[in-house]
This record gives C-alpha cells, sequence and structure tokens, in this order.
C-alpha cells in the first residue's frame, strides 16, 4: 500500500513538471499559475520525503 501511494505521488508530481514546463513554454507564461504549480510540487515532494 505505502509504495502504491509514494508511486501514486511521484506521478502527480510528474505532471506538476508537465504542466509547469508547458506553462513556461507560452509565449507570455501566466507568472502567478507557475508560482502555484511549483508550491504544489514542492508540497508532493515533501510528502514523497516523509515516506
Amino acid at each position: 500500500m505505502e509504495t502504491s501511494h509514494v508511486s501514486a505521488l511521484q506521478n502527480k508530481h510528474a505532471g506538476l513538471e508537465r504542466q509547469i514546463q508547458s506553462e513556461m513554454s507560452r509565449p507570455v507564461p501566466d507568472a502567478v499559475a507557475i508560482q502555484a504549480l511549483k508550491k504544489q510540487k514542492l508540497r508532493l515532494k515533501e510528502e514523497i520525503a516523509r515516506h
């Protein structure tokens, strides 16, 4: 159970990275959206590190 939870968190983390890269590649990136995505990604990274 624990490994599947960590795996799900890692998948979400990778998805957020893809969203960040997608937003940054736009002609006019939304800095607020990027900042929010990075905060979510950091929270996930911290939760992964706890397991």
